[in-house]
């Protein structure tokens, strides 16, 4: 019998401006645009949505941006933006080939700990309503459906996950 290996998920924290961040960044607009208006983009609609909703400040002191590896391969990302009262979860991206292999949970587990690391005690998410393997995704991990707590354009979800602390985990 012959044992398959899988590829493991490995997580790093980038800016925003690392090369491989801004070919994943692009990747996941492109896609936003595509599903939300359910068409191929249009040129520069894609350069457009990355101006009105940019990602600079997923990078330290604001909060920052991790990327996933899925053994060698370039995989995913996911963002957290520092608030007053909580972490917010933003940018969870895989691509399409990596996708049903965990990387969703990886990151997730990912920007928790991190969330954790700095004191976050909670983290918040918008999502639209027709990215429902996101919100399912979200559901899977322990994040429950709350009221608006923001106003964005496109924000019709939102979710939260209360975080134990490394310490009350461990009890």
């Amino acid at each position: 019998m012959t044992a398959t290996v899988r590829p493991s998920w490995v997580t790093s924290t980038v800016r925003p401006d690392h090369p491989d961040a801004t070919v994943l960044l692009r990747e996941y607009m492109t896609e936003m645009v595509v599903r939300y208006h359910r068409r191929p983009a249009r040129p520069g609609e894609v350069d457009a949505a990355l101006a009105e909703m940019p990602s600079d400040d997923l990078a330290y002191p604001g909060g920052l941006l991790l990327l996933a590896h899925r053994g060698t391969d370039l995989a995913g990302c996911a963002g957290l933006r520092w608030r007053p009262d909580c972490a917010e979860l933003t940018r969870v991206y895989v691509r399409p080939a990596h996708r049903g292999a965990g990387g969703g949970a990886a990151l997730l587990a990912a920007v928790e700990q991190r969330a954790r690391a700095v004191g976050a005690d909670r983290i918040r998410l918008d999502t639209r309503s027709d990215l429902v393997e996101a919100r399912a995704l979200y559901a899977r991990h322990g994040y429950a459906e709350i009221p608006a707590y923001s106003h964005g354009p496109y924000a019709e979800h939102w979710f939260e996950k209360q975080l134990t602390s490394v310490a009350e985990g461990a009890k």
